[in-house]
Parts: structure tokens; sequence; C-alpha cells
């Protein structure tokens, strides 16, 4: 699809998570990168697999280095330095994360950017661990980055709050290069920035080219759903069922007129690899309905179009699902006659 790097796992983490960022790095054209803590075995798990990119980070609040780290300030700083110049060493692209950016003391925080970019670091990756940030706060804390640095800024945002997304836009906003996002949100607690939301994001509100074939984002989507064993909420933004669904008649009769009435416009199902849906319910309209009947290969009277969604409605109104043959039934049932062969219709 175009995505330019898959951090692809924690080397060190297990035997079969080393090989399988092994097998990724040796699969794919695209940039791969391991994950690794500011501890020698790690940096050179992650560099034994084969990854083009080695991302190592350390606790920078005061949070974690006292209570998860048992380190104290120096210490972090001296880790960090020690690992960029390993990493750097070895002739692989270095990324650094302060973790536990948003809860930094700030002045600490530049003085751990600064020394991670003497020491030669090319990436430095601003997290949200905790999900705290908020937009605004956020894009002052990557402008604050940008001047302590000339290393290329990436952000990785938590959705603790529901703001993954818009702190990573942020961050993007202040002038950062890259976003890290997971494919329906999945992550640590609430989740991560979305991939589908940021790349159509970006592409359909910023206007900007990602280089992402995003036509085959519900495929993706599909695939991780399946693999993970993790449902994707029919609300859901972008691949959930319901994201270019339309029920209430108001919608379903704008939609069948011009679909930008009630869609965004500046992002079709056609975009993302989905399929705009009049789905039937107890808030449909007549609209709808006489669509429907017409591609099931009915041709109603008014009377019977108004016959045919008073029982939508009702069936709806009873928390049930109203299917192609719910729809046949009711309209057979108002005598509405057939006219020509059924279209494929999805309800």
């Amino acid at each position: 699809m175009g995505t330019h790097v898959i951090e692809a796992g924690f080397p060190v983490n297990s035997d079969a998570e080393f090989e399988a960022v092994r097998d990724i790095a040796s699969s794919t054209s695209t940039t791969t990168c391991g994950l690794a803590r500011v501890v020698d075995a790690d940096i050179e798990a992650a560099l034994d697999s084969e990854v083009e990119m080695v991302h190592t980070f350390v606790s920078t609040s005061d949070v974690q280095i006292e209570d998860s780290m048992h380190a104290t300030r120096d210490e972090v700083v001296q880790r960090a330095v020690e690992s960029v110049e390993r990493i750097k060493a070895a002739g692989a692209t270095c990324m650094f994360s302060p973790m536990d950016a948003t809860r930094t003391d700030e002045a600490f925080l530049i003085d751990v950017i600064e020394a991670v970019t003497e020491a030669g670091t090319d990436w430095i990756n601003i997290p949200d661990t905790c999900g705290v940030a908020t937009p605004g706060r956020f894009r002052a804390m990557i402008e604050k980055v940008r001047a302590h640095t000339d290393a290329r800024i990436d952000v990785h945002t938590h959705d603790d709050f529901g703001l993954a997304t818009a702190n990573a836009l942020a961050g993007i906003e202040a002038g950062a290069d890259q976003a890290q996002v997971s494919v329906n949100s999945i992550g640590e607690r609430a989740g991560n920035a979305a991939y589908e939301e940021f790349v159509m994001a970006v592409e359909s509100l910023y206007q900007c080219d990602t280089g992402i074939d995003t036509t085959r984002i519900i495929e993706l989507s599909e695939i991780v759903e399946e693999k993970s064993g993790m449902p994707t909420p029919g609300n859901k933004p972008i691949v959930g069922d319901n994201a270019f669904s339309h029920e209430s008649g108001i919608h379903a009769a704008g939609v069948i007129e011009n679909s930008d009435t009630f869609e965004p416009g500046v992002m079709t199902p056609e975009m993302v690899g989905a399929e705009r849906r009049l789905v039937m319910g107890k808030h449909t309209g007549t609209h709808s309905v006489r669509e429907r009947l017409l591609e099931c290969g009915f041709d109603p009277t008014a009377k019977q179009v108004k016959a045919v969604t008073r029982r939508v409605k009702d069936y709806g109104a009873e928390k049930r699902r109203v299917t192609v043959d719910d729809l046949e039934r009711f309209a057979e049932e108002a005598g509405v006659e057939r006219t020509h062969e059924q279209e494929e219709v999805r309800i």
C-alpha cells in the first residue's frame, strides 16, 4: 500500500518475535524497524534481526524513572546517548523516544533531546505514552522540540481520551515529519492513532499526498480484524460497517440525490475501498424504501411505498435488522408488483 515504515516488533522479547521481525525485514522493500530499550541486549537483538531502523526508548518522566526504571535522570541521559551511539556505529538508522514525554519535566525533556541529537540520532519520536495530551498542547510541544534538534521528528499518540488522531495531526501541523499509527487503532489500553483515520485526514482534509494506496484500506482493516481477533466496531470511522451507511430518511433522501449532502464530500467510500449503503431501520424514510424496492425489481405506487415504509419502521423499532428478504416480504404483502429482474442489493 506504500506504507513508509513498518515497526515490526520487539526482537529481544522472545525467539518467536525475533524470528517474526527478521522474516518481515527480509520480506518487504518497505523500511522495517525494531524496538529496543536503552539496553545492550535489546539493541543487539534488533540489529541481528537485520532491520534498517532501530527505535530505542527510555522513560523520561519522573514517575517512570523512579518507580518503573528505578534510576536517576543522569543515568537516563547516559543510557540514551550510549544507545544512540551504538546504533549509529552499527550503520543502522536510529530513532530515539523519550517515553512519557507529555508527562516529562520540559527542561529535562529538552536536555535529553539535545543530548541524543548531539549523539547523532536520525529521528526523535515524541510519544504521548499515557494519552494525556491535547492537540493545542501537543502542537506547542513539537514546536519546542523542533527548536532544539535538527533530527527529523516522529509522533506517537494514544487514545485514552479519544484524541490520538487529533494529536498526531497536531504534531504534523507543528512540523513533525511522520506519525506512528496502527490499523484499526489497535494498541495498549484504548489504542493508538488509527492508520485509516490519519491517512484519510491527511489526504482528504489537508489535501496532501501520503503515497498510500487508500483504496486498500478496507481490505487491510479486514485482514487485521481477522488475524487479531479484535472486532471492529460498526461506528469506527472510515472502516466501520456504518461509516458509509445511511438510515435516517433525511440523510438517505439527500444521499440518493447527491452523496455530498450527508457525506464529507472530500472522502468517498470508493477512496477507501468501501461501498455506500442505505440501511433499513426505524429511521428509514420513503425515499430510501422506494430506491431499495426499485433495485429489487418492484414498481411501487406512492401508497405502497408508504405502506412498506411503515412496516420497515415498525420492524426496525423492535431492534431487528431489516434484510432484503424482509423488504421483499413486506412488498409482496403490500401487493407491490415486480417489473424486472432483481439487482444485487446490499442492506
